[in-house]
């Protein structure tokens, strides 16, 4: 199976750095952190049209409501967590959090938004309804990369790269109630929680991609490119989408067993680090800078 582009890359206006994706399958957007540009930039998930971009501060982290089609982000400069009304393209809450964040989801169980401190020690909490911080979780680490919620326990997984463990967070109690030890990694950043499969997916820079229990029992791991930044879970078919280096892969999620690598691509671009997957159509999108100008593209497998 090989990665294909999907579209032709369409330009986003004004040259800056991206960081992270997410995707509202069900309203046909792709959001994409146009971190340099300090705004959320809005696409079309048919076509690949940059519709806009909302000023929101130098967004690193961001993450869909599926139940109003609002956008969360988290700005890694002016420490602020932000609601963005897509259709409006406004801000319509924002909250000062005091300290820069970089990844961010959201619990629609309890409508809490976990936002991580950017090369720090906590998970600073928000009330989505009342857009008021709630608390934050100390750490035990002080470099924090992507996190994960557990639909259907009171879990938020999270990576620390810097001490090659994963916690799991009790998001009632705010607390750190388990540290998961995952040595064969080299500064882990993505993680993915599969909830059918019941497992936790999270890769190294070294090229190693591990699944393990969330009681911490490793149930196996595999080979992939290195230099990973983000990976995204395909839930219906068990499949990760992954990218970093310029480069985007697929891996396939075995229940109880280790994952294994599908197919890969090297797409020329440099600046290509992060990635989202439509749910709907299993492309995945990236986005990248070059000198020529910024791009956002979507690629599918064939």
């Amino acid at each position: 199976m090989a990665i294909v582009p999907a579209l032709p890359p369409h330009q986003v206006q004004i040259i800056s750095h991206f960081d992270y994706l997410s995707i509202d399958s069900q309203r046909r957007r792709v959001y994409a952190a146009h971190s340099g540009s300090q705004a959320l930039v809005v696409i079309n998930a048919d076509t690949g049209a940059v519709l806009g971009q909302v000023e929101t501060g130098a967004v690193h982290g961001n993450a869909v409501d599926d139940a109003t089609g609002h956008v969360y982000t988290g700005d890694g400069d002016s420490g602020t967590v932000s609601e963005v009304d897509p259709v409006k393209m406004s801000v319509v809450n924002s909250v000062d959090i005091g300290h820069p964040i970089d990844a961010l989801a959201y619990d629609p169980g309890t409508g809490r938004i976990f936002a991580d401190e950017d090369s720090g020690t906590q998970v600073f909490v928000v009330d989505s309804h009342t857009f008021k911080l709630l608390g934050s979780v100390p750490i035990p680490g002080h470099d924090l990369e992507f996190l994960a919620v557990d639909p259907d326990r009171p879990i938020l997984y999270q990576n620390i790269p810097d001490h090659k463990v994963f916690v799991l967070i009790d998001t009632h109690t705010l607390k750190v109630v388990k540290v998961v030890p995952t040595p064969e990694l080299t500064r882990p950043h993505p993680l993915q929680f599969d909830a059918e499969y019941d497992e936790v997916i999270t890769g190294g820079k070294n090229g190693i991609i591990s699944a393990y229990t969330p009681e911490g029992k490793k149930l196996g791991q595999a080979t992939m490119p290195t230099g990973v930044d983000q990976c995204v879970l395909d839930a219906t078919p068990h499949v990760l989408a992954c990218a970093g280096d310029g480069k985007l892969w697929t891996v396939q999620i075995e229940r109880g067993a280790a994952p294994h690598l599908i197919s890969s691509i090297d797409t020329g671009h440099k600046g290509v680090h992060t990635v989202t997957v439509d749910p709907k159509t299993h492309w995945m999108w990236t986005v990248w800078s070059g000198p020529n100008g910024d791009y956002v593209q979507a690629y599918k497998e064939r």
